[in-house]
């Protein structure tokens, strides 16, 4: 079993690195995005399906992301 985990930061965070993305698809006469925001994508291969939910939330809390200034995502596949 494997687990995709997105990360991304939380509404209000300033986000320079998305501000520099959104800056270089400017500069390069990209139209038609209107706002860039950048995260964290993490697949995890899981020994077993027990628990598994319990598991990969308990990584994304303690290590996959900050909890203070990001959301997090997941989705179990096979």
């Amino acid at each position: 079993m494997k687990a995709k985990v997105y990360v991304t930061l939380k509404n209000g965070v300033l986000d320079p690195q998305g501000q520099a993305i959104s800056k270089s698809i400017k500069n390069l006469d990209i139209k038609g995005i209107k706002e860039v925001r950048q995260g964290k994508y993490f697949e995890l291969e899981l020994d077993s399906a027990d628990n598994a939910e319990e598991k990969i939330k308990k990584a994304c809390e303690s290590v996959l992301a900050n909890t203070v200034i990001e959301n997090f995502r997941f989705e179990l596949v096979g």
